[in-house]
């Protein structure tokens, strides 16, 4: 049986600044509060957001000392009163709150809302690196684009962490993908899905578009059937 540790160690800033402005200490056992969890945190993801937030310079309002860290995948240790979607031993990956932070530790504290079972077909590491960006491409392409099945939608930076989960949702939607990508990643980006990819450095974007997707304002050629630009 597993001993029960009041303290565990936790990546955590006490102001806000360079990389150095982070510790590894020791704080104490986090419990959670009515629809939250405790999971022993198997991988954590890092990403952008979570520099502006050492740094600063994030929309987000936090309030120091913090444990950064948003993305994370690992084991429900205890759930607070009224979760029903998960118990203990259930292995789960996604946010941990809407400031974005507490997941750089050994156990993390996250709300049962922002939170789903993890898939098989996934390890905890590929887990934890997907639920930001993964959100941010679907709520570019559903809920602001409002993408539907027979139309096209036009995905730059297609070989990035969003842009390639940008290009798996939108196939999956059966919608029409074109995308941009750098010469090392245009059968990368093929691969996920993608029907017609961009050599950026070499081609424009509009030039792929047949005759019939293209219309000619201030002699700039557009794709007029494409639906949206990601």
């Amino acid at each position: 049986m597993r001993k029960r540790r009041h303290k565990l160690k936790a990546a955590r800033i006490h102001r806000f600044g360079a990389p150095d402005v982070v510790v590894v200490e020791e704080v104490p056992r986090p419990a959670p509060a009515a629809g939250e969890l405790l999971i022993r945190v198997a991988a954590s993801g890092v990403g952008p957001w979570d520099a502006l937030i050492r740094e600063g310079k994030s929309a987000v309002r936090v309030s120091l000392p913090l444990i950064l860290g948003a993305d994370l995948a690992g084991i429900v240790d205890s759930a607070g009163t009224g979760v029903i979607q998960f118990k203990p031993g259930d292995e789960v990956f996604g946010v941990t709150n809407k400031q974005f932070c507490g997941a750089y530790a050994e156990y993390a504290v996250a709300s049962a809302q922002m939170v789903a079972a993890r898939p098989r077909s996934l390890s905890f590491v590929e887990a934890a690196s997907a639920p930001v960006v993964a959100v941010t491409a679907y709520e570019m392409l559903f809920d602001y684009a409002q993408m539907k099945a027979g139309q096209a939608v036009l995905i730059h930076g297609a070989a990035g962490n969003v842009g390639g989960h940008a290009v798996q949702l939108a196939k999956q939607a059966q919608v029409q993908v074109f995308a941009t990508a750098g010469p090392a990643d245009l059968d990368y980006v093929r691969g996920l899905g993608a029907d017609i990819v961009v050599n950026y450095k070499t081609t424009k974007f509009e030039e792929p578009c047949p005759p019939s997707m293209r219309y000619s304002t201030r002699s700039e050629e557009r794709c007029s059937n494409v639906h949206s630009v990601f």
